[in-house]
């Protein structure tokens, strides 16, 4: 059995570790932020602590044959529910699931210091960091700007607005993320309409384009990246 210093000192540093990966999470206004990570490293370090050393006074006993990883394990799964709570639909878009993730890793992170293994648990607090902050925007950059797409209508004079757009558009309307309308310079009495469109596939944006050149009032639709 370690000593209540040792105890307290696993604690601590699941929490320090918990609430490192939690600030980054906290920052970006998510949810499950500082206090929920610090809180899931610290009860799954407890957890740990309980599953290795809270039955060591019967260990020893006749017909007394204890697994002590056996609680330990079921935080692996446990730890979903509060990963599903953190996961949003919102039309066709799913957002939420790094955070998920990080919560996941957390509990592990917590399970690692509760073992001990503090070597383990700071790299990987380390490592999660580094993909929750290095990598976004290498994604950003790499990956998210070749689903940035852009079409133009040529309408009649304010015979589309934004609310007509989302109604065409139904759950495929949460893609629509800039919306601008001028005048156009060839034809006073037609409107040009630019619509901007994030993380859509080449087929979803050709699904799109077909809704929006379907609309009452437009005269033509021109597409591109």
């Amino acid at each position: 059995m370690i000593g209540s210093s040792e105890l307290l000192s696993r604690l601590v540093l699941a929490a320090l570790l918990g609430s490192v990966i939690g600030f980054e999470r906290e920052r970006l206004n998510w949810a499950a932020g500082l206090r929920t990570h610090m809180l899931v490293c610290v009860g799954s370090s407890l957890i740990m602590l309980v599953s290795a050393y809270g039955f060591a006074d019967v260990l020893g006993k006749k017909n007394v044959v204890l697994d002590p990883s056996r609680v330990a394990a079921q935080v692996v799964s446990g730890i979903g529910f509060l990963g599903a709570g953190s996961i949003l639909l919102r039309g066709e878009i799913v957002r939420g699931l790094t955070t998920a993730a990080s919560l996941w890793s957390v509990a592990g992170i917590g399970l690692a210091v509760g073992g001990g293994m503090y070597t383990a648990a700071i790299g990987s607090t380390i490592i999660i960091l580094i993909i929750l902050v290095g990598v976004k925007p290498l994604e950003r950059r790499f990956i998210s700007v070749k689903q940035q797409r852009k079409t133009t209508l040529l309408v009649g004079r304010g015979s589309v607005s934004l609310d007509s757009v989302h109604n065409a558009l139904g759950t495929g309307s949460v893609r629509v993320k800039q919306f601008i309308v001028q005048q156009s310079e060839d034809d006073p009495e037609l409107d040009e309409v630019e619509i901007g469109l994030s993380r859509a596939t080449a087929s979803e944006f050709a699904t799109i384009c077909a809704r929006l050149a379907a609309m009452s009032g437009v005269r033509e639709c021109r597409s591109g990246r």
